[in-house]
């Protein structure tokens, strides 16, 4: 063993110790005996290094970090070499953060459409996904840092995932599941996989001889540390004995007895402990130090740069009737969808990432040269029925921009001015004069306030007023609503009918 000389001198209790983490994401470490403890972080398109106190659900924040395309998306590049482009950057960013394992690539062979962590895998073909997980792997341990494919194997649902048996002849077993693990495995060499939380064949995979020493050592010839999902160790004694080499995230003083106890009845030996021991001390140490030499930080303007070309090179054309595409210069268009201005970009829990800067697409629509006739938000992302945004997307679609303002928008007056159809609500007294409106503007103005000043019918101070100082808005605009005093809540309701066929109409007759 390569690192016997350490090994001698440790305490049974010590190794046992060892051979499970200290905390979520940090294995334990021994300072007497030159054992550091390491980091290791979620991340198969990003670095997810939790800040504060840590937990696997992903439930409190992390630290920022390029986010980029999820595998499902890059994997329509076809591209190997942009996988290990973003390898290479995410390995570098984890280094920066003081992570020594980043815990992807995943590569599960999709098999169900209900499986939450599909757009974490590349693809139901299995050479597409190695080939592209084993690019990543590359790139992310150029930087000295360990990768950690997994879900190691035959984990590709959300049902029961954690209990569920994977019941699979053995040539389905190595030609579907089991050939990307095995390309990684021979072409790129990762220093752990992670194995999965699921059962193969009545065995769970953490424990199981027959994936993690049959196939994986003895057959791939994978030499590095096997480390469990998080709290996916069942039989930690069972799962020592048969290579796997970290149980996480920290399960406390049982499992230091659990496997002491093991020794002394003979359920396993202490070589068997050895074993596992020199597995993880080469991972801690060689990334350790890779992690001690790097210099803290990384370009972050050029992450972004290699994410968004990631994402454009991965773009899949899937129908372009008329030849609609591309859109000439100069043609108008109107943006309708939520996500257009805060967009969904990534799956959530143990992948989410805490984006340095995030392109929506109407950043990204100033650049195209198009123009814009305006954008609506069209619908409620949570699937709550909202008319009136449908009907302002209507409108925008039929060339009409609606713009909503409130007091406090910047150069609200400037926005006033623009408009065509200028509808007041601020319910502001005298907030409405001459510097919000245009010569030929029509203007409602809907809202109830309180003139303490104004004359009323019976000749006495006190009367109903609208925003509008009447006399200074009239003479400018080319209509306004002839009641300075307010209207009631059916007269706006109809003004605005009104509008809404109105404009259908002008359009129709377009």
């Amino acid at each position: 063993m390569k690192h016997a000389d350490i090994i001698t001198k440790l305490t049974l209790e010590q190794k046992c110790a060892l051979l499970s983490g200290e905390t979520v994401f940090t294995t334990r470490g021994y300072k007497n005996a030159g054992i550091p403890s390491i980091t290791l972080s979620d991340g198969p398109n990003g670095v997810r290094k939790q800040a504060g106190a840590a937990d696997h659900l992903g439930l409190n924040p992390s630290v920022p970090a390029t986010c980029f395309p999820t595998a499902a998306t890059v994997a329509c590049s076809w591209d190997p070499a942009l996988g290990e482009q973003l390898g290479r950057a995410m390995g570098e960013e984890a280094a920066a953060q003081e992570v020594s394992v980043l815990l992807g690539p995943g590569l599960n062979t999709k098999r169900s459409p209900l499986c939450g962590r599909n757009f974490e895998y590349f693809s139901e073909d299995p050479y597409l996904s190695g080939k592209l997980a084993a690019a990543y792997v590359r790139g992310i341990q150029s930087n000295g840092i360990a990768a950690c494919p997994k879900h190691f194997a035959v984990n590709s649902q959300e049902l029961r995932r954690m209990a569920s048996d994977s019941v699979v002849d053995e040539r389905t077993l190595r030609e579907l599941y089991l050939t990307g693990f095995e390309i990684v495995v021979k072409e790129a060499h990762p220093k752990t996989i992670m194995s999965s939380y699921n059962l193969v064949n009545g065995t769970y995979a953490n424990e199981n001889a027959h994936l993690l020493q049959d196939i994986l050592r003895r057959d791939w010839g994978f030499d590095g540390a096997v480390v469990t999902d998080w709290g996916g160790s069942n039989d930690h004694a069972l799962g020592v004995k048969n290579g796997s080499t970290l149980e996480m995230p920290a399960p406390g003083g049982d499992a230091i007895r659990e496997l002491m106890k093991a020794v002394q009845t003979g359920k396993i030996t202490e070589a068997d402990v050895d074993a596992r021991l020199e597995e993880l001390l080469e991972l801690v140490f060689t990334t350790k130090a890779a992690v001690d030499a790097a210099p803290g930080k990384f370009d972050a303007d050029a992450h972004h740069a290699l994410a968004r070309r990631a994402a454009a090179q991965s773009i899949v054309l899937l129908k372009n009737e008329n030849s609609l595409l591309p859109l000439a210069k100069g043609e108008k268009v109107a943006v309708i969808g939520d996500f257009a201005k805060t967009p969904r970009y990534q799956g959530a829990g143990s992948s989410a990432v805490n984006s340095i800067q995030v392109d929506s697409f109407l950043d990204c629509l100033a650049e195209s040269g198009l123009n814009s006739v305006g954008y609506a938000q069209g619908f409620d992302r949570q699937g709550k029925a909202d008319q009136a945004l449908q009907d302002e997307a209507v409108l925008l679609a039929k060339n009409a921009t609606v713009t909503v303002c409130h007091t406090k928008t910047v150069d609200v007056a400037g926005i006033a001015r623009k408009a065509d159809i200028l509808v007041s609500a601020a319910g502001v007294l005298n907030s409405l004069t001459k510097d919000y409106v245009s010569e030929g503007q029509i203007v409602i103005d809907v809202s109830i306030n309180w003139d303490p000043e104004k004359i009323n019918s019976k000749g006495g101070k006190g009367a109903i007023a609208g925003d509008a100082v009447f006399s200074e808005v009239e003479p400018i605009v080319g209509a306004i609503t002839p009641v300075p005093g307010g209207v009631g809540p059916m007269t706006r309701a109809m003004l605005m009918r009104n509008i809404l066929t109105a404009a259908r109409n002008h359009q129709a007759e377009k």
